[in-house]
């Protein structure tokens, strides 16, 4: 098997309301979760790592801004369609699961276990 190129769904904002440590605590998650991928050989890709710097160069103050909003979604959308496979981690998130739904209509994997991703020889 060829490394792929995984993004990673789950939990940003959701039960945050809108608490900063709180959605850093969710980013942390995503990042641990991407450590993982990436110890298995593969690429991991979290869509805040693209959407959250985006809306910055475009003028987002804050995390859930209106410019911050014109990115978040749309970014995680074109970033699946760039990847090879999802992994859905645990929490609730709309976006992560509108995410799953997109990767399944697309005929991607979904990964809901670390477990159920392959791993292969990391090449440098």
């Amino acid at each position: 098997m060829r490394p792929q190129l995984i993004l990673i769904a789950g939990p940003y904002r959701s039960g945050a309301n809108g608490n900063a440590a709180l959605i850093a605590g969710n980013l942390h998650r995503l990042e641990e979760a991407a450590l993982q991928v990436y110890r298995l050989g593969h690429m991991p890709m979290i869509g805040e790592w693209v959407a959250l710097p985006l809306a910055a160069a475009a003028g987002s103050k804050a995390v859930g801004d209106p410019i911050c909003e014109t990115f978040l979604y749309p970014v995680a959308n074109r970033l699946i369609r760039q990847c090879n496979a999802v992994y859905r981690i645990d929490g609730a998130s709309q976006g992560a699961d509108a995410d799953v739904r997109l990767a399944e209509e697309l005929g991607l994997p979904v990964y809901r276990s670390l477990e159920d991703i392959a791993p292969v020889a990391a090449t440098v």
